[in-house]
């Protein structure tokens, strides 16, 4: 049975057009540290049409992460950015790329949308 990573990954090969990545160009290369070991997933992108593959090739951003934290965030656990904001995560190259990918992660599964703020109403 594929860990969360791998099947997030394979996923998003076999459906080949995200539409949300419709404005977006780039390479993208997840490298997932443990120990001396590093496994790297790269994705590429044009205009919401992806390409991944485990090549250790040059990308326009290099996120770096360990497995753990990386499956949590596949699996909406986690939040990339917050995990960013820690430090926990990396980023090396276009910092907005990673930020208009970060959409295609699942969100938490206990979210229930934006709060608004009305008057007399809590």
């Amino acid at each position: 049975m594929a860990d969360a990573t791998t099947r997030f990954f394979e996923d998003l090969d076999q459906q080949g057009y995200e539409p949300l990545l419709a404005k977006i160009s780039g390479a993208l290369r997840f490298d997932l540290h443990e120990g001396p070991q590093t496994t790297h997933w790269l994705m590429r992108i044009d205009r919401g049409n992806i390409q991944v593959s485990r090549q250790d090739m040059e990308a326009d951003t290099v996120v770096g992460t360990s497995p753990a934290l990386f499956e949590e965030l596949v699996t909406g656990r986690e939040n990339g950015l917050a995990a960013l904001l820690r430090g926990d995560m990396t980023v090396t190259g276009d910092a907005r790329l990673v930020v208009q990918v970060e959409r295609i992660f699942p969100s938490s599964p206990y979210a229930r949308g934006p709060q608004r703020y009305r008057k007399g109403v809590q």
